[in-house]
Parts: structure tokens; C-alpha cells; sequence
């Protein structure tokens, strides 16, 4: 269906602002704009990191809350400002010189400059077809956690699979958990999930930790199994039984902690050509940026878990915000610098 949005706005007009992604960076980015009388919209793509989770953890003021709940609060919010949020898809995003959509040609708009010098203008298309012209981008499109290939794994992750410790350690607590190694990052991982459980097995999955660490991991009552994993198998009721190795036996676990490869999302922005970077260990790959979020790519913004993987909640809507208001900020520089251009001519 064509975008529609709380004022159903022409999607033609050049905002001051798209934000690409519904979550709290994209939203608190949005929010901090639209409090400063931005014009802004956001682009939702309904398919937050955090979905599987039961709440958000260590945020202040809203510990414990559902991930659902505390987007749509944010949603409200952005909304009561005067910003608009649109359920869609954004299958591209590129420079308005780079546009194939002849109505989004610069010369057909003085006023478009999209040069390095100049106020830039960026085109979005939406999946439906839809387009929205604008100043500056806000890419907040978080990233996507894949997990090891390893039977049984990927139905219980957000519940009895879990990745952070920050943000569920609390909840597993006591629990006797088993750490899924992936590379060494899996070592400080174990230590981690030590500090809150007695019961904790570190199955190597061929990573072969080094003398010293098995050291380190006997003297804490770290277990290690170095059989290879077969399986993570499925209690009656939908819990974690245990992992099953490929000799046949079963360690009962009730939890399965499991370090990501994180990838953030970039579907539909290659147009943008952004700067990324791999991170260490094969982890993943992700958005690279300076400081409050900005990148080479003039008037186009990053935050959030697409730059900063590691980044909870609260460090991601923090991220937003502060790019939110150096967007506000370029676009009142921008705005000062036309208002001077228009006076000068009418003057000479």
C-alpha cells in the first residue's frame, strides 16, 4: 500500500530529515530532531534485534519493560512532536544527483543542491514503490545476529539461547549454562556467564583453548568439553535440555550462551556508498563512523547497533540522540547559510 503518514504527507516534499530505522536510536534521533522543529520522518522496518526478548535490561527508568512497549512509547512520542513514523521497507537511499527518478533531478530545483559544498538532498524509495526526498539521513538500521549452524539453536535464541550477559545474565541466573565457543572472544565470554552461575560447561567446538586458559577456566570450576557438538536438544516443553555431543552424550543445560556474528543491516543503502569495516575475529561487520554518528558521506548520519554492535539499548537511543541534534545543528548552519545567499542577492 502507498506510505502513508499521520498528516498524510506528500511524499514528494524535501524533509529536513529520513531516519532509516524504527528502533531507539532511529527514534531518539527523531525525537531530538522534532523537538527542534525538524521536519522528520521515519522509516520503520518492524523487525527490532531485540524482538525475542521478554524485556529491556539494564536501561534506567525502564528496566524490565518489553521491547514492543518501549518502541511504541517512542513512536507516541516522536509523533507528539509533529514527526511522522511510516511502516516500510527502504529498498534505496542514494544522493539526489544519483537518482533515476527524473522528478528528483536537481536542476528541476534550484534549491537542491546536492554537492559537497551546497545542502545535500537524498532520495528513499520504499518497497511499495514511494518515495520521500530529504536533507540529511539518519541510518539507525541496527543489525542481525546470526548463529552458529548447530541443530536446535536458532528456535530457542532470546529465551534459553542467549548472547549478552548485561542484558539477560540476571534473568539465567543459577542456571547450569553451557557456553558455545566460536572463536576466543568465547574465553572472556565464559568469565562473564562465571560470575553468575556455579554450573558452567565451555564447549570448545574445535576453537582448542591454550593451556593457560584451561588454567584460568579450572581454577574458576569452568568444565570443558572438547567433543564436538551435535546438537542443542529441546525439553517436552519447549525448553533446553542440554547439548547433545557427537558421541551420543547429553550435558544437561537449561541455558546456551553464544557470542553472534553481528552484521549490520544494509539492505538499500549501497547507493550511499558508507564506509564499513569487519570486526575482529570474524565477528561481524559494521558501519564505520566519527564522532556523533558521522560518516564521509555528506549529510548522512549513522547510529546505533549498525555502528556500535556492542551498543545496549540505552547506549544506542544515547547515540541517536546526539546525532540527532548534530543534524539539527548542520541543518541550522545550512539554513543560515541560505538565508545570507538570498539577502546578499536581493541587496546587489
Amino acid at each position: 500500500m502507498p506510505v502513508t503518514t499521520d498528516t498524510d504527507t506528500d511524499t514528494e516534499k524535501i524533509v529536513d530529515a529520513v531516519v532509516i530505522g524504527g528502533g531507539a536510536a532511529g527514534l531518539n534521533g527523531a525525537l531530538m530532531l522534532a523537538r527542534s522543529r525538524r521536519s522528520v520522518v521515519v522509516i520503520d522496518g518492524g523487525t527490532p534485534r531485540n524482538a525475542p526478548a521478554d524485556g529491556v535490561h539494564g536501561l534506567l527508568g525502564q528496566e524490565g519493560v518489553p521491547p514492543a512497549d518501549l518502541l511504541r512509547r517512542g513512536r507516541e512520542e516522536v509523533r507528539g512532536y509533529g514527526g511522522e513514523v511510516v511502516a516500510g521497507e527502504v529498498i534505496s537511499a542514494v544522493p539526489v544527483h544519483l537518482a533515476t527518478d527524473p522528478s528528483a533531478d536537481p536542476s528541476a530545483d534550484p534549491s537542491a543542491d546536492s554537492t559537497a559544498e551546497g545542502d545535500p538532498r537524498f532520495t528513499v524509495t520504499l518497497a511499495d514503490g514511494s518515495a520521500l526526498r530529504a536533507r540529511r539521513l539518519l541510518v539507525a538500521t541496527g543489525l542481525r545476529d546470526v548463529l552458529p549452524d548447530i541443530p536446535g539453536l536458532a528456535e530457542h535464541w532470546g529465551h534459553g539461547v542467549v548472547h549478552c550477559p548485561y542484558c539477560h545474565g540476571w534473568e539465567v541466573r543459577d542456571e547450569p549454562i553451557g557456553i558455545l565457543a566460536v572463536g576466543p572472544a568465547s574465553v572472556h565470554h565464559a568469565l562473564l556467564f562465571r560470575q553468575l552461575t556455579d554450573d558452567l560447561v565451555y564447549f570448545t567446538r574445535g576453537t582448542d583453548p591454550d593451556e593457560e586458559t584451561r588454567a584460568r577456566f579450572a581454577a574458576r570450576g569452568i568444565r570443558v568439553v572438547d567433543t564436538p557438538v551435535a546438537a542443542v536438544e529441546s525439553t517436552r516443553d519447549g525448553g533446553i535440555a542440554g547439548v547433545r555431543l557427537t558421541d551420543g552424550q547429553l550435558v544437561p543445560r537449561r541455558v546456551v550462551a553464544v557470542a553472534t556474528v553481528m552484521r549490520a543491516r544494509t539492505e538499500g543503502l549501497a547507493g550511499l556508498e558508507l564506509p564499513m569495516e569487519d570486526l575482529p575475529g570474524g565477528m561481524g561487520r559494521h558501519f564505520v563512523t566519527g564522532p556523533a554518528g558521522t560518516t564521509p558521506v555528506r549529510g548522512v548520519w549513522v547510529a546505533g547497533n549498525a555502528t556500535d554492535p556492542t551498543a545496549q539499548v540505552g547506549a544506542s537511543a544515547a547515540a541517536g540522540a546526539l546525532a540527532g541534534a548534530h543534524i539539527n545543528a548542520d541543518l541550522a548552519t545550512a539554513d543560515t547559510d541560505a538565508a545570507l545567499t538570498a539577502a546578499r542577492q536581493v541587496t546587489s
